[in-house]
């Protein structure tokens, strides 16, 4: 078996971490322990190997897996930092002095069997729901591998990216999904007047027996409501599924994370809330998820092989999601933004 089905196999037995399954996207390199029974998803950036979540093995090997793969690290002269994590994690190196660990952010959390008893108690996520159906938006499910292919839904995905500022981020948030393993995915497409209009894709999340809502694209002109219509054609397809857990993903900078982390990082972050939204809409993203009344928030980590977490090690995780440098990347976002609100004063 070649290493790519080593690597779904053990996250289709073994993955727990939300980020699970995007180890499998474009981009990621594997690292192996000796038997092939656990593996890390990770990107080298400078001096650091980036591991997204945590490894993929049997929960009581972890600290042993753990170890492996930071002495691998070792040799190539490289730091580890675990990316997202959860509270598994987290736990594993709770007495650990040469571990640091701090808040990223948190991610929204349902059961989708109790998803249409919640619907029936919420008339204002009902009328989103009722507006994009008056609208005539109906979802169905797609093929996975078929959608891979559809240039339609590669249309979808331009269009979105187009209509936000931030070039195209990477890493854990991935845009190219459907380049990546969609043999297990779920994608859901959402049409209209006989075109399609947007898309949701979720990856499996297999020893939580759930699912993260990985990516939901639409073009710009989709009516309102119909990214509500897509999660919850998926929550009641995962409910009939018998599915237990559905989350939809990491919320950056999300309030009330920020206790654990050093007094110049909440610093950071807590201005990066305040002043970044006009680039990246951390709080209308909050709010969207807070608006679909979900179950419970998970805290999601950076653990930096360290004493104390630094700016170099920040920076790093930056540069990974960016793909670029952090500081050329917010150039780029202020140059755009400065570029469309010249052409809307000139209009």
């Amino acid at each position: 078996m070649n290493h790519s089905g080593t690597a779904r196999r053990l996250v289709m037995t073994h993955g727990w971490n939300s980020t699970a399954y995007q180890i499998l996207n474009p981009g990621m390199r594997h690292w192996f322990n000796g038997e092939e029974s656990a593996v890390v998803g990770y990107q080298r950036r400078g001096g650091y190997l980036l591991a997204a979540g945590a490894p993929v093995c049997p929960p009581e090997r972890m600290a042993e897996v753990t170890a492996q793969f930071e002495a691998f690290a070792a040799s190539q002269k490289c730091r580890v930092c675990y990316v997202c994590a959860g509270d598994r994690l987290r736990d594993s190196f709770a007495s650990s002095p040469e571990h640091s660990v701090v808040a990223l952010g948190a991610q929204p959390v349902w059961n989708p069997r109790d998803w249409a008893p919640m619907v029936r108690d919420h008339a204002s996520l009902r009328a989103q729901l009722l507006r994009a159906r008056n609208k005539g938006v109906w979802v169905e499910e797609a093929d996975a591998r078929i959608a891979a292919r559809d240039p339609e839904l590669v249309g979808i995905l331009e269009d979105w990216l187009a209509h936000r500022r931030l070039p195209p981020m990477h890493f854990l948030v991935e845009p190219e999904v459907l380049r990546g393993e969609v043999e297990d995915r779920v994608v859901l497409v959402a049409s209209r007047n006989g075109r399609q209009i947007a898309y949701l894709m979720a990856s499996p999340i297999a020893a939580r027996k759930g699912y993260l809502i990985e990516e939901i694209a639409r073009r710009h002109d989709a009516p309102n409501g119909t990214s509500e219509l897509l999660i919850d054609a998926a929550m009641r397809r995962f409910a009939a599924d018998e599915r237990e857990y559905v989350t939809l993903g990491l919320v950056a900078l999300g309030r009330n994370v920020f206790r654990e982390s050093p007094l110049w990082l909440r610093g950071l972050m807590y201005f990066a809330r305040a002043h970044a939204n006009r680039f990246y809409n951390f709080r209308g993203l909050e709010y969207f998820r807070t608006k679909m009344h979900p179950a419970g928030w998970e805290t999601i980590y950076l653990i930096s092989r360290e004493p104390r977490f630094s700016f170099r090690t920040l920076y790093a995780v930056g540069g990974a999601f960016s793909g670029i440098s952090p500081i050329r990347a917010v150039g780029l976002g202020i140059a755009k933004a400065a570029r469309e609100e010249i052409l809307g004063l000139a209009s």
